[in-house]
């Protein structure tokens, strides 16, 4: 998941705001998703900071060729692929997340998995972990553009909530302490859920399980690409975010037959 000063106007955008900037510049919260009934739902920081653990090295060995994290936040899951010699791309909205990322020796660009992306339909695995299936609110069609991202047999890794929830809320990042960035919608999704909505865009289940408290599932892509662009033109999406790719990722743009060059 991811948020330079929030404006005074309170005008901040999603993840592009002062409470997570700052967050990860000390790599420590409190940081939480202030949802619009009052809920604070806590983001889990000092995770996202720190080294891949065994949860999620469970998730990297369960990758198949070249991955794509989606909301890669501060990007310990594409550098543990990296050092694994293995080749991975991370997109986020957030510049203070992609420039972690870089910092950490993975290869990042910041976009919204909505805008146009290197290597569509090339991707051997997407990730989703971390919440990121709530990305803008609207689970079918999220998963509907993650078909058009990986190859038609390709590999999506979500993790879900650990309790069987279905649920839309619109939140705030925010800090606790009075800084928060401006409303956007998102989505909380259990494993029944998840199941439901990825049998009807296309997906089928590959594997669930447990690690450390959280809870995955792995499904196979098994969209009929007409039927897909049938199917989203009936969908919502999130609006694009307005950003560009990095200075420092610009020479290092994956084309289309090879997502991502070799390291």
């Amino acid at each position: 998941m991811r948020a330079s000063p929030a404006p005074s106007d309170g005008t901040a955008h999603p993840w592009s705001g002062d409470p997570y900037s700052a967050a990860l510049r000390t790599g420590r919260g409190p940081l939480y998703l202030r949802s619009s009934d009052g809920r604070l739902l806590p983001l889990e920081v000092e995770r996202w900071c720190a080294e891949a653990d065994t949860a999620d090295l469970e998730v990297l060995r369960r990758c198949e060729g070249v991955v794509l994290d989606v909301g890669c936040g501060p990007g310990r899951l594409v550098a543990a692929l990296a050092a694994q010699g293995r080749r991975a791309l991370g997109i986020d909205v957030s510049e203070a997340a992609v420039a972690h990322t870089v910092r950490l020796g993975g290869q990042a660009l910041r976009r919204s998995v909505f805008e146009a992306l290197p290597g569509e339909g090339h991707w051997d695995t997407a990730l989703l972990v971390d919440g990121n299936v709530g990305i803008g609110g609207d689970p079918a069609a999220l998963l509907l553009r993650m078909t058009e991202l990986v190859t038609p047999d390709g590999v999506l890794i979500a993790e879900t909530a650990p309790v069987d929830i279905d649920e839309r809320v619109q939140v705030r990042v925010a800090d606790g302490r009075g800084t928060a960035s401006t409303s956007f919608p998102w989505a909380r999704l259990g494993t029944p859920a998840l199941l439901l909505y990825a049998r009807r865009t296309g997906w089928r289940r590959d594997a669930q399980w447990a690690a450390g408290g959280r809870s995955f599932v792995a499904l196979r892509n098994r969209s009929d690409r007409a039927d897909l662009r049938k199917r989203s033109t009936n969908s919502t999406a999130e609006p694009p975010n307005n950003t560009a790719v990095t200075s420092s990722q610009r020479a290092r743009k994956p084309s289309p037959d090879r997502p991502v060059s070799d390291r």
